[in-house]
């Protein structure tokens, strides 16, 4: 039966594909070497011949134009069928070689010393700053000083305006590496990871090992034993943490009342040692964390406040894009923080979760139980992961436990886990909302079947999907016509400075080329049909 939200009665949910006006040009140029094969091209047509050719095929496939008033006609166009949009000023710094002819390596490596104390997945590598290479369908920002930060906050800015009124709830994506320097989001990592890590030892020693990850909790006068033995603080001065976090009536302490410590643990006196799980011996949590990283803390949360203070005027939710593994546990603390402010009444910052990871689960329930208990909206955006391969590269190079999940299986797994998670808490709390942003026609369907199964009715908008501009329109136009939220991510800029974004869009996986065949083959289908039916132009 046709796809339709009118009643929200589905029995089966066909995904089909129309003659809808998709995007012009050809979309089967996925080419590993497509960024060489660009260049060669710009130099030998020269740069207006390019940037024509450009325009009518792969850079009219995948980017919506060059500035705010070029996108508009898509934007129109788009919205007459349904769907909005998630805006993206894709324009990236070369990340080769820095404008100085210095090695980016050798830098990291000198403001990053002592990395052989750190976690190893929270140090600097080979390449640590390059965080471009093996990376498909994300576009990355290179740090020079904090004046660039303050020139990203404007681009992003301008990008909130442009999202103003390009579609209904439209969206506007921002990524945490332009608002901040990323050897502090990766010192910050490194004290969330080894304090998380120090709760799951201690709640091992307690006997809680092998239960879920927020059904652990602390017995607060073990714990303030356990910390006393271990010489990291007095029974008094633990006694003062749980007292400041109003923990002091709570005979046990779960993972979020132990996240909400850290703050209290940074201002005491003397340095926190906490000890190393290989070593034995203690060592320092805030080692790394000086004065100047706390300004860089403030200097970050002072941009995303004035991001998600434009977007609130604007009428325009913020979506904040997930990174890389040894980044991410700092962004989602910061988007925590901002989500704390910003969502009381309704979901205008969205988090971003990677499914891919093999702590997705954990991460995503956390972070809702945390909405629960301070009364905040959840909003999330779902994503399978664009870092696989940098990722295990980097693991095997650096000799730490891959993050990422074995199998596409246990990654889809996964997705679904967390995606029915938050549509149950949708359910029963109604102050959740969730993107679900894939391209996987099962996982659409699955969520359609599990809307209709817990009574959550398209026009709430409490769940919305989202595809790539030039990707999968077989799945985007239906939803839109048929009445339920559904998003294109809509990377704008000029030609020659999306060119790294474009040479990713075609290497985005190795589904791409049967993805499009799978188009392809529906649209020429839909052409059949119609030719008998004597229709073939009609909508």
């Amino acid at each position: 039966m046709p796809l339709r939200a009118e009643g929200f009665s589905l029995q089966e949910v066909p995904i089909s594909v129309g003659l809808r006006p998709g995007p012009k040009g050809l979309s089967l140029w996925g080419m590993p070497n497509l960024c060489r094969l660009l260049q060669l091209c710009q130099r030998v047509l020269g740069q207006a011949l390019f940037e024509r050719l450009m325009k009518m095929t792969f850079y009219g496939q995948f980017v919506a134009g060059e500035d705010q008033e070029a996108i508009k006609p898509l934007l129109r166009r788009n919205q007459a069928f349904g769907v909005g949009a998630v805006l993206d000023y894709s324009v990236e710094e070369d990340l080769r070689e820095r404008r100085d002819g210095r090695s980016r390596t050798s830098a990291a490596e000198k403001e990053m010393g002592g990395a052989e104390q750190k976690q190893k997945q929270y140090q600097a590598h080979q390449g640590f700053e390059d965080h471009h290479g093996g990376v498909a369908g994300a576009h990355t920002y290179f740090y020079t000083d904090e004046a660039k930060c303050d020139q990203h906050m404007e681009t992003f800015l301008r990008c909130i305006d442009a999202s103003s009124g390009s579609s209904e709830d439209g969206f506007s994506a921002i990524k945490l590496t332009a608002l901040a320097r990323p050897q502090f989001l990766v010192w910050f990592s490194e004290v969330l990871v080894k304090w998380r890590r120090f709760f799951l030892q201690m709640a091992a020693e307690q006997g809680q090992a092998g239960r879920a990850v927020l059904e652990m909790k602390l017995e607060v006068e073990k714990l303030q034993e356990t910390l006393a033995n271990l010489g990291i603080v007095t029974k008094a001065e633990s006694q003062e943490w749980f007292m400041g976090e109003s923990l002091g009536t709570s005979s046990t302490v779960d993972l979020l009342d132990w996240n909400s410590l850290l703050d209290s643990c940074t201002k005491i006196s003397k340095p926190l040692l906490i000890p190393n799980r290989q070593t034995g011996q203690l060592e320092p949590l805030l080692s790394c964390f000086s004065e100047e990283e706390d300004l860089q803390m403030k200097r970050v949360l002072q941009r995303m406040d004035v991001l998600a203070k434009r977007a609130m005027e604007k009428g325009v939710r913020l979506m904040v894009d997930a990174e890389q593994s040894y980044f991410q546990p700092a962004i989602s603390r910061l988007t925590v923080e901002t989500q704390r402010r910003f969502n009381r009444n309704q979901a205008i910052i969205f988090n971003t979760y990677q499914c891919y990871l093999r702590e997705a689960y954990d991460n995503v329930t956390g972070d809702v139980e945390l909405s629960r208990r301070e009364g905040w909206h959840f909003g999330t955006k779902l994503v399978r992961g664009a870092y696989m391969e940098q990722e295990r590269e980097r693991a095997a190079q650096l000799g730490y436990e891959d993050p990422i999940n074995p199998t596409y299986e246990k990654t889809n797994e996964m997705y679904h886990r967390c995606l029915d998670y938050v549509l149950e808490e949708i359910k029963h709390r109604r102050k959740a909302s969730v993107m679900v942003a894939s391209h996987n026609e099962d996982t659409v369907k699955f969520t359609l079947r599990r809307m209709m199964e817990l009574g959550i009715h398209p026009s709430e908008k409490k769940v919305c999907f989202g595809q790539l501009l030039g990707m999968c329109d077989q799945i985007t136009f239906p939803l839109g016509q048929a009445g339920f939220p559904v998003y294109k991510y809509v990377p704008y800029g000029p030609v020659n400075e999306v060119l790294p974004y474009l040479s990713r869009r075609a290497q985005e996986n190795r589904g791409f080329m049967q993805r499009a065949n799978r188009e392809r083959d529906l649209l020429w289908k839909e052409v059949k049909r119609r030719l008998l039916a004597g229709n073939l132009f009609s909508h």
